[in-house]
């Protein structure tokens, strides 16, 4: 094959695999929106608290901008020809790649003091769990959590023992999202529990603790987690060297920036 013609299926394949990831960007925020103002009803169909879809609606909306500015970068540069765009999209794509090992870096030396805020963070959220009244959108979020990984507490139980004020057994409370089939009471089952409910039996409350609960997910999904992050950690530097490669075989004639506009 000849230089030019490796230059030209070189071209082809970043403005397609760019012009896919633009589309993409462009899915990705129209999602995140249609969450964002319509989250009542993903609340009932998925089950979620309205603040966990709020969060996850800013990190589409995020994912879909950056994703849709590289492709919209690498799209142009790679049809037009042009340098500075293909050197722009290089650039980003270093920092992206820079960014996400240096948080992988730090999430793994700084392990145990981030175990110990999460842990500061979950006691402090139980202690001001609400006895009476809605629980605000913190707490809703960490009763979600509690049904779906069928957890209680950050230890186990005991931590909401700490919490109640009474020291009567009959008084004492327990958040309702800790039983066991709690939604059967529940004239909507999507929706997740909230509020306190008085102490139950111990087998109807989850015994295990939401660290453990995390620990082992962690632990049967550690395989999978490394190889997402692998994989697109070798895609961002396939990406990186072939849009080097363009900078460097494309002709320098920048006048091609105002070609076809």
């Amino acid at each position: 094959m000849s230089a030019k013609s490796c230059l030209g299926c070189t071209k082809c394949f970043v403005f397609l695999l760019n012009l896919f990831f633009f589309f993409l960007g462009i899915l990705l925020l129209a999602f995140s929106f249609w969450v964002l103002f319509d989250r009542q009803s993903f609340a009932a169909v998925l089950g979620s608290p309205l603040v966990s879809l709020r969060v996850w609606s800013y990190g589409f909306s995020g994912v879909g901008i950056v994703t849709m500015f590289l492709g919209f970068l690498g799209c142009l540069g790679a049809l037009k020809e042009v340098k500075v765009m293909l050197g722009l999209y290089f650039g980003f794509l270093l920092l992206l790649f820079a960014a996400q090992i240096t948080v992988a870096i730090l999430v793994y030396t700084q392990r145990a003091a981030l175990a110990a805020k999460v842990a500061t963070y979950t006691e402090e959220l139980i202690r001001g769990y609400p006895a009476q009244g809605p629980p605000g959108d913190h707490h809703e979020g960490w009763d979600a959590v509690q049904q779906q990984l069928a957890c209680c507490g950050w230890k186990g139980p005991q931590d909401w023992d700490h919490h109640s004020d009474t020291t009567r057994d009959k008084d004492r409370t327990i958040a309702c999202s800790c039983l066991r089939a709690s939604n059967s009471t529940h004239k909507t089952p999507w929706m997740f529990p909230h509020g306190r409910c008085p102490t139950a039996v111990p087998q109807d409350i989850f015994p295990r603790g939401c660290k453990e609960k995390v620990q082992s997910w962690l632990a049967g999904n550690l395989v999978t987690i490394v190889g997402v992050c692998i994989g697109i950690g070798l895609g961002e530097l396939s990406l990186m060297m072939l849009s080097m490669f363009l900078v460097r075989n494309l002709d320098s004639r920048y006048e091609k920036l105002l070609r076809g506009f």
